[in-house]
């Protein structure tokens, strides 16, 4: 027996793919155990161990045994192909197991299989009918779909599983309190863990999963076939797949529980009310009509009194406590103690005689100084109806404090279950505590936009720009400001500083012309929202319309295409936001807060905007024998940094093709080191890590502004989304008081649902615009 284990635990086969041949080897094992002998008995049975021989022979075959690598072939476009996970369960009276492969079809409509894993189980020793077995083998099948499910990185877009037994997807599709035990809890695990709508029947002659019980043989498993190629029908459209065969299919009787009625009459005792508590909004409400139902119609006036309100809060607490605890009310009415399963056991309940009411027995009842009240508080359920209008009195009556302060005032006078939950869970649903607690949405950081590998483009070709500042400059005797305006290409991450006079579209179309004689024209502008950006923008669009159809078709190439980020969302732009704090911190290390000339500003600008560009790309090695880091500069001046000098000609070679042949050299080295060094560094998320559901149309939202105080903060409804290119919402536009206003996600708290007849526009009708 042990040298038996040795042989087959030597066969390391993590995927399954040679199954159907090492479950022969499992089941001859359990046979010998059911010989009784020990590990080192060496009288084994002779039949099997002519069984065993005959399988250990075979082993010779095992390098011929074959898996293809890919899933599919390297023609086929991964990206725009579907893919679909089918799982195959079988039984014997042996072993059950399941296989699962993966379906993937192309762009054109082709389709490929390719195997993935393989589990098998060995019968167990205590007899089980083949229904019984089939369910098992069942249960594989939906824990192999949820492993598939967390371990593969691929977009799965659909997982169907197969089974023979028309018995196992009856009852798959019924209720699992119907069966026993042993089917019933396999066949809630199964629908714990699958869509019951995702089985599907086939027959035992096209069920792959069949090599696994009836066993193959290791050299019929080194030629392609029916295990590793998958079965031949899902190459085919699914009109031509095994049709379902369990709609009229009876359930199995001997696997049902015996039907058992349970059922109980009980009167309303007199005085209470009978009403549905379930209806009313508001405790006030509900004791107003309460009150009224008793006693209102018995009084002159027809208005309840004091007494009669104290008397209808009682009967709705006693209501309350017959719904939730029945059993524990009615033991202390008769002076028995609470069973010892009752969740009110540590709290020593009694009925308190006045008010028939379960109280808090406790541990205080020596206390001279507190009120009874206090020293024994009303218990309730805390998810009775009741218990929850009660929590939205105290809450609202408070003003909506943190939940320890109304758990706190709840306490003096009642003893809900979990009380502290209980409070939380009705604040995260209350839009009132919302408004002044709920933050914002952070989604999970996006993918890299195209602007940010465009390789082999001209430096500056996709800039984001922004304006920085004021500076106060002096000239002559007076103080004047000076603001800073920065172009950043959003490839090369290298930097261009300009200053301008004021901050309006005529001084950011002068900058930007001085920008495209010095750098070249870009292709795309990023900015945000800045009026001088938009005034610059709509005043480039006009002029180029005005121009005659001829001037247009030859200046339509240059045209530069801005695009503006959402008002509200400077992580939009970190690229460029993140190097104006390095232009700061730059200018207030050498220039601090005294006022300078004019020439001196821009001067040191100029000096920010050489440091900057000769910032190294990417990781920088001590190693004295590794290569030097790439830098901006190394594009725009042909050397890592503006202090190094520059290569010099002979005057006999001016007019050569060497320096143009060493410029082409030198981009070539920067793009090959940029690829290869700083590129890779990109792929990683700092931050903003965890994914979080997208915001949809027709939600609540609250416009964080951080200008204003929380109270101001104004209430809109989404009207409309707008998904970024990897399909998640980042921003949307929001309707408030009949404006529209376009903000990012991470600037919008989503509230819950206004209550019926209360309207976003009223509850902002005291806040400011944004």
């Amino acid at each position: 027996m042990r040298n038996i284990y040795k042989v087959l635990a030597s066969q390391y086969d993590p995927l399954g793919f040679i199954l159907p041949y090492t479950t022969r080897a499992k089941v001859i094992i359990r046979h010998l155990w059911d010989k009784q002998r020990g590990w080192d008995d060496p009288h084994l049975p002779q039949e099997l161990m002519q069984q065993w021989t005959a399988w250990e022979e075979e082993l010779q075959f095992l390098p011929e045994v074959t898996l293809p690598r890919p899933y599919v072939p390297k023609q086929v476009d991964t990206f725009s192909c579907q893919r679909e996970v089918h799982i195959f369960c079988d039984a014997s009276e042996e072993a059950y197991g399941s296989v699962a492969y993966l379906r993937t079809t192309g762009r054109n409509g082709e389709v490929h299989l390719s195997f993935l894993v393989a589990r098998s189980r060995v019968a167990p020793k205590r007899f089980h009918s083949m229904p019984g077995l089939e369910l098992c083998a069942a249960l594989t099948g939906a824990q192999l779909s949820q492993v598939l499910e967390r371990e593969l990185t691929l977009r799965i877009d659909q997982t169907v599983l197969w089974s023979d037994s028309t018995t196992v997807l009856t009852w798959l599709r019924s209720e699992s309190c119907r069966f026993k035990v042993f089917v019933g809890t396999r066949v809630a695990e199964i629908q714990e863990l699958t869509d019951r709508h995702s089985w599907r029947y086939v027959d035992s002659g096209r069920n792959p999963a069949n090599d696994v019980t009836r066993g193959k043989k290791l050299k019929e498993l080194a030629v392609p076939n029916r295990w590793s190629q998958g079965p031949s029908f899902l190459l085919h459209s699914p009109d031509s797949w095994p049709e379902d065969l369990t709609v009229d299919q009876a359930d199995d009787a001997a696997e049902l529980r015996k039907a058992v009625f349970c059922g109980t009459t009980a009167a309303a005792p007199s005085g209470q009310p009978t009403s549905d508590l379930s209806r009313y909004s508001t405790w006030s409400e509900m004791l107003e009509v309460t009150a009224q139902e008793l006693h209102g119609a018995a009084q002159p006036d027809g208005r309840p009194t004091a007494e009669d309100y104290r008397r209808a809060e009682r009967l709705i607490l006693q209501r309350a406590q017959m719904d939730s605890f029945p059993e524990e009310y009615n033991l202390l009415k008769v002076g028995k103690p609470v069973p010892r399963s009752s969740r009110l056991l540590s709290l020593s309940p009694e009925v308190d005689e006045t008010r028939q009411l379960i109280c808090v027995g406790g541990r205080l009842r020596r206390s001279e100084d507190l009120a009874l009240e206090t020293l024994h508080p009303i218990i309730l359920d805390p998810s009775h109806p009741v218990t929850k209008l009660l929590v939205q009195d105290f809450d609202s009556r408070l003003h909506h404090p943190g939940p320890e302060r109304v758990f706190a005032e709840l306490r003096r006078s009642y003893w809900i279950l979990r009380g502290r939950e209980a409070v939380r869970r009705y604040q995260h649903l209350c839009a009132d505590c919302q408004r002044w607690r709920a933050r914002p949405t952070v989604l999970k950081m996006a993918d890299l936009p195209a602007a940010r590998l465009r390789l082999y483009k001209p430096a500056f070709y996709s800039t984001g720009m922004d304006c920085f500042g004021p500076f106060e400059v002096k000239v002559g005797r007076h103080i004047e400001k000076r603001w800073g305006i920065i172009f950043k290409c959003l490839t090369t991450r290298a930097v261009h500083l300009d200053v301008f006079n004021t901050i309006d579209a005529d001084a950011f179309l002068m900058a930007l012309w001085r920008f495209v004689a010095r750098r070249g024209t870009p292709a795309e502008l990023f900015s945000d929202q800045g009026t001088n950006f938009r005034g610059g923008e709509r005043e480039l669009r006009e002029t180029f319309l005005k121009m005659c159809p001829e001037l247009q078709q030859l200046l339509a190439p240059q045209k530069i295409s801005f695009r503006f980020n959402p008002p509200g969302a400077p992580h939009f732009g970190g690229a460029w936001e993140r190097e104006i704090r390095s232009v700061k911190y730059a200018l207030y290390a050498t220039v601090g807060a005294q006022s300078v000339p004019e020439e001196v500003l821009r001067t040191v600008l100029i000096e920010v905007e050489g440091i900057l560009n000769s910032k190294p790309l990417g990781y920088v090695s001590s190693d004295a024998r590794d290569a030097d880091p790439v830098t901006p500069n190394v594009l725009l001046m042909g050397r890592p940094d503006g202090s190094l000098p520059q290569i010099v000609y002979p005057e006999n070679e001016l007019l050569s093709r060497r320096r143009w042949k060493h410029s082409q050299v030198l981009a070539d080295h920067f793009w090959s080191r940029f690829i290869h060094q700083y590129i890779p560094s990109l792929q990683t998320r700092q931050k903003w890590q965890s994914t979080a559901a997208d915001l949809a149309e027709d939600s609540v939202v609250m416009i964080a502004d951080p200008q204003l105080p929380r109270g101001l903060w104004p209430v809109g409804r989404v009207i409309k989304t707008h998904p970024s290119p990897d399909g998640r919402i980042r921003s949307a536009d929001v309707k408030v008081k009949g404006r529209v206003y376009t903000r990012p996600v991470a600037r919008l708290v989503v509230l819950p649902a206004l209550p019926s007849g209360e309207d976003e526009d009223s509850s902002a009708s005291n806040s400011p615009q944004p």
